[in-house]
């Protein structure tokens, strides 16, 4: 995180999977919190975590990719390959949308949006 925030301002948006609740990752964010803020969304709020739509943008990206892998290392490069190739545009509007979501999910009460 050092690399990607190296005044320790960084901004981690964190969701309620249960992978990122298990101790050993718990233990490496206790063990680096002085190098971003980690922001846990309310439970069940897909709406509000931007990620759910770059999981969408990747999987199109891979989708459409002539070459399939062939074993884990080779979706391991296709992935991070794809993901670089995610114009710098699409996460800046994400975050900039962020307001309008956090509108939308209030005027719904915590219902579901079109986010």
């Amino acid at each position: 995180m050092e690399t990607l925030f190296p005044d320790g301002c960084g901004l981690l948006q964190q969701d309620n999977a249960p992978c990122h609740k298990a101790e050993m990752v718990q233990e490496w964010f206790d063990d680096h919190n002085n190098q971003f803020e980690v922001l846990t969304p309310p439970p069940n709020s897909p709406d509000l975590n931007p990620i759910q739509n770059l999981w969408d943008v990747l999987d199109k990206q891979v989708r459409s990719m002539e070459a399939s892998p062939h074993n884990l290392q080779d979706l391991k490069d296709l992935l991070l390959t794809s993901w670089c190739q995610i114009p710098r545009h699409t996460f800046r509007d994400l975050v900039q949308a962020m307001p309008r979501r956090v509108r939308a999910v209030l005027a719904e009460k915590g219902g579901l949006t079109q986010y």
